[in-house]
């Protein structure tokens, strides 16, 4: 298979297994992650191509286009974690969140809007249970995260029929942003518990729904946001 897919924090936990699942398939994939050392091992695990670029700086998308110009499909794998009580919340620590899970995603589709549109391609991008669950300390990451899901419906009516765009909204997923949160014994399982599927999400959970809707595997899904979520949006 010659079609590209782009995977941005593609050495998170999601990311990394979506590489793997789409690569495992035969799909062609190119990595692009901040960290140099990271995103070298897993290319040459995958025996794949990779651009090192942070997304939080300017002009990053170019970089990203030098080294892929054309693509048949994003995931836009990055997330953030940011908790804290509103008394404490202050203006950049949105402006960071949004930079970092919406205008950057935003960035990224421009970049390759016509690419993706010639390539009748797709776009996977990802929020939380957060969004439509509320959660104590969570105001700064549960509003980039429903911008993101507001993102998504809307660019979903404006591409269709050429490009289709659907969002992930995962819940609390092993992870190296999760580690702070999750390497109280006694606090990881209280949160596992809080699911009606008893476990916390792994990588590989979010990265299989993320494969099915990048690939022509979905080709009649578009505008949806699905929960990967233990039952927690609407179970418990």
């Amino acid at each position: 298979m010659s079609e590209k897919y782009l995977i941005f924090g593609a050495t998170g936990s999601i990311g990394s297994s979506l590489a793997e699942q789409l690569k495992s398939s035969g799909y062609d994939i190119h990595l692009v992650a901040r960290n140099e050392s990271e995103v070298s091992a897993l290319a040459d695990k995958l025996g794949c191509p990779f651009t090192l670029a942070d997304v939080l700086e300017e002009g990053f998308i170019e970089k990203v286009k030098t080294d892929v110009p054309e693509i048949k499909g994003i995931a836009y794998c990055v997330g953030s974690i940011d908790l804290k009580p509103l008394r404490m919340v202050k203006e950049e620590d949105f402006n960071k969140c949004m930079k970092l899970n919406l205008y950057s995603a935003v960035e990224a589709i421009q970049g390759y809007q016509e690419s993706l549109k010639k390539n009748k391609g797709s776009i996977v991008l990802f929020s939380t249970v957060a969004a439509q669950r509320g959660f104590t300390n969570h105001a700064i990451i549960a509003s980039a995260k429903a911008a993101v899901e507001g993102l998504t419906v809307s660019l979903a009516a404006e591409f269709a029929p050429n490009i289709r765009v659907n969002c992930v909204a995962p819940s609390l997923t092993k992870s190296k942003i999760a580690e702070p949160m999750l390497k109280n014994t006694a606090i990881a399982e209280g949160i596992a518990k809080a699911h009606p599927l008893k476990r916390l999400g792994e990588g590989k959970d979010s990265a299989s729904l993320a494969k099915f809707l990048i690939t022509e595997d979905s080709s009649w899904v578009t505008g949806q946001i699905i929960a990967v979520d233990g039952g927690r949006s609407k179970l418990s």
